[in-house]
C-alpha cells in the first residue's frame, strides 16, 4: 500500500478522534453504570488501547487470543481498586499513553511473544488503565457498579478489535497498529 493512503487513513483515524475529548466524561453525572460503560468508549487513548490489545491477541493467535485480553481485564479491575483505595502510582497518564503507543507498534510491526511475555506486557499496560478508571470514579456512584461498567466496555472493546482482526488482511492490520502508535506517540507528548 502505498504511503499516501497510509497517511490518509491515520489522519481519517485522528479525525474520528477528535469529538473525543470534548465527551470523555460527560456520561460520568448518569450513574455509576454509565459511567464505568462509558469511560473505556469515550477517552480517545483507552479506545484506541482496548482495540489494539484485541488487535494484538489475534494477531498473535492461538491462546493469546482469549488470555490476553482476560489478563488485561483482570489486572484493569486490580488497578482500578488500588487507585479507588488511594493508593497512588506514578505516571498512570505517561503509562496509558505509553501503552497505546506500544501496542500500536506491536501490532504494525506483527510483533508476537511468548504467550507469559504478552500476558505480562497486558498486565503492565491493564495497570496503568485501571488506576486512571478508578482515579476518575465519579461522586456518589457505586465503585461495584463502575467497575463492571468499565470491565464489560474493556471486553466488549477487546472483542471488536479481535474481530476487526480477523476481517482485515494483514497488511491493512498493521496498519491500523501503526495508526494507533501514531495517535499514541502524539499522547506520550501530550501528557
Amino acid at each position: 500500500m502505498k504511503l499516501r493512503s497510509v497517511l490518509l487513513a491515520c489522519i481519517a483515524i485522528a479525525g474520528m478522534l477528535v469529538p473525543y475529548g470534548a465527551w470523555a466524561h460527560a456520561l460520568n453525572e448518569s450513574g455509576g453504570w454509565a459511567a464505568g460503560i462509558s469511560h473505556p468508549f469515550l477517552g480517545a487513548d483507552h479506545l484506541l488501547a482496548m482495540l489494539a490489545v484485541g488487535f494484538w491477541a489475534a494477531q498473535t493467535g492461538g491462546r493469546a487470543i482469549w488470555a490476553v485480553p482476560l489478563t488485561f481485564v483482570s489486572i484493569m479491575g486490580g488497578g482500578a481498586f488500588i487507585a479507588m483505595a488511594g493508593i497512588p502510582l506514578q505516571s498512570v497518564e505517561s503509562g496509558v499513553a505509553a501503552s497505546v503507543l506500544a501496542l500500536g507498534l506491536l501490532v504494525a510491526f506483527a510483533i508476537r511473544l511468548p504467550l507469559a511475555a504478552g500476558m505480562t506486557l497486558a498486565g503492565v499496560f491493564a495497570l496503568f488503565h485501571g488506576h486512571a478508571h478508578g482515579t476518575e470514579l465519579p461522586a456518589m456512584v457505586s465503585p461495584w457498579i463502575y467497575a463492571a461498567g468499565f470491565v464489560v466496555a474493556t471486553g466488549l472493546l477487546h472483542a471488536s478489535g479481535i474481530a476487526a482482526a480477523r476481517v482485515l488482511d494483514a497488511q491493512r492490520l498493521r496498519i491500523a497498529g501503526a495508526c494507533v502508535a501514531v495517535a499514541g506517540a502524539a499522547f506520550l507528548l501530550g501528557s
